[in-house]
């Protein structure tokens, strides 16, 4: 005759499941259940489920108006859209014809722009950063750079006009529309810079001193590379304030209209902000799909601009250590 009787011992060390335990009235468990949701709990999820309906609400909202104005230009603006559009000059008191000369003169002026603005403002981000002590001489900077990124753009281009078209005698050209656009956008530069240097860890500094570099040394060799990926962030905004630009280019180095394209940075130019404004509000008779057709070209230069910036900053920033 077999025992089938089972050893308490072992039955003892056997886990229940949890519909056992709840049979067994297995005490502080419910069902299984680990934790049970207090009515505090309740209230905390439930706002939490507000604010990330919130939050996800606004972003909504900040990204409406963009895509309303993208959808806007391109379904206004796409049918003037053509190889003559991009390849020519404007013709029949503009009516005709293409920006191919007012692209290629907003070009001109980025460039010279960020030639002129981007080692100055590196160049006071760097003493503000790492030489500079905490005086009335840093504080002053930092205000002046504060008040200069509050200045009016009118105000920059009367400040163009008398300091570069007329006391240095630069003329209505390239070289006075892009240091009157280098100075607006200089702040930007700086900021962006300092606090990015500000980013690398004190500890690289301290390590090349201990190794007997200067302080040059220590920020040409290991500051300055691990910086590049910040110091290219003020570049795209300063490209992308750059070319919407119209009030310092027209008082200083745009004109309406010229037959030739500039070769130096002496000539005057087309730009496109002006261009735009033109065809916009002064000159009759242009076809109504232009104006928003210059708009999205406007558009389209400073993401394919702005697209090649954060694409080289991309890459620089995969190939940090830390």
């Amino acid at each position: 005759m077999t025992n089938e009787t089972e050893d308490p011992v072992a039955s003892a060390a056997l886990p229940l499941s949890g519909g056992d335990r709840a049979a067994n009235g297995a005490p502080g468990d419910q069902g299984g259940a680990l934790f049970t949701a207090t009515a505090l709990d309740q209230k905390n999820a439930r706002a939490e489920r507000g604010y990330h309906s919130l939050f996800l609400l606004m972003s909504i909202v900040l990204i409406l108006p963009v895509v309303a104005i993208l959808g806007l230009l391109i379904l206004r603006g796409g049918p003037a859209f053509s190889w003559e559009f991009f390849t020519e000059a404007p013709r029949a008191q503009f009516t005709e014809g293409g920006i191919f000369p007012a692209l290629v003169g907003t070009l001109w002026l980025v460039v010279v722009a960020l030639l002129a603005s981007v080692p100055l403002g590196v160049a006071a981000a760097i003493y503000l950063s790492e030489y500079a002590k905490d005086n009335a001489l840093t504080r002053l900077i930092n205000l002046a750079i504060i008040n200069l990124a509050g200045v009016p753009s009118i105000v920059h281009a009367l400040f163009g006009l008398g300091a570069f078209v007329l006391f240095f005698d630069f003329g209505t050209s390239i070289l006075a529309a892009s240091l009157t656009l280098a100075i607006m956008t200089l702040p930007v530069v700086i900021v962006s810079t300092r606090e990015t240097l500000q980013a690398v860890p004190q500890s690289f500094r301290m390590a090349c001193w201990s190794l007997g570099a200067t302080r040059w040394q220590t920020i040409r060799k290991v500051v300055l590379p691990n910086s590049v990926s910040g110091i290219l962030t003020g570049v795209i905004l300063e490209v992308s304030r750059t070319v919407g630009e119209t009030a310092p280019v027209m008082f200083t180095g745009a004109v309406l209209f010229t037959p030739f394209l500039p070769q130096g940075v002496l000539d005057e130019t087309m730009a496109m902000s002006l261009h735009l404004y033109m065809i916009a509000t002064v000159i009759p008779d242009v076809p109504p799909e232009v104006p928003y057709g210059v708009a999205l070209s406007l558009i389209l230069m400073v993401l394919v601009l702005n697209s090649a910036s954060i694409g080289f900053r991309v890459y620089l920033r995969g190939k940090k250590k830390w």
